[in-house]
């Protein structure tokens, strides 16, 4: 899962003094070391949130025995792999959300006196969530789509 084993140590340390606390919630400064470590991974964006936004010790405690033996992680991630179907599906809700927010951002009223009108670059949209993100993870794998950051994604340019 990382290529870094140091990582996996310093989670430990972490993990060992955010216990230390009467409520886990309150290590502010450790969650901030364990948010900026669990970056420096693969870990989706989405399961990081979780992670950290939540204040979960036990699901942290978790990835870092993931991290340990990627081997036993390994066979529930091709369990998850989504069928041929589900991402077309998904590419397609993709496209029409995408298509959706153009004619939303074209149709405004209210352009700026001194801007040149309408802007037709989009950056990202964040995805619908009908679908899990190994969806998205595979449709960004097989190079239909491109990740930006922060739950965003982009048809790649062509």
């Amino acid at each position: 899962m990382t290529s870094d084993p140091n990582i996996a140590t310093k989670l430990d340390e972490l993990i060992a003094a955010i216990r230390g606390y009467d409520d886990p919630r309150r290590a502010a400064t450790e969650w901030k070391q364990v948010y900026k470590l669990l970056q420096k991974t693969d870990l989706p964006p989405d399961r990081l949130g979780g992670i950290v936004g939540m204040r979960d010790l036990a699901r942290l405690a978790e990835t870092v025995e993931q991290f340990r033996s990627p081997e036993a992680a390994a066979p529930a991630d091709d369990a998850d792999t989504p069928d041929a179907e589900t991402l077309r599906q998904a590419f397609r809700a993709f496209r029409k959300r995408l298509a959706v927010t153009r004619l939303d951002d074209e149709s405004k009223l209210g352009r700026g006196p001194l801007s040149k009108g309408s802007d037709d670059t989009y950056a990202a949209i964040t995805p619908p969530n009908e679908w899990p993100e190994a969806v998205w993870a595979e449709l960004v794998r097989q190079g239909k789509l491109r990740y930006i950051g922060h739950g965003f994604y982009e048809l790649p340019k062509p």
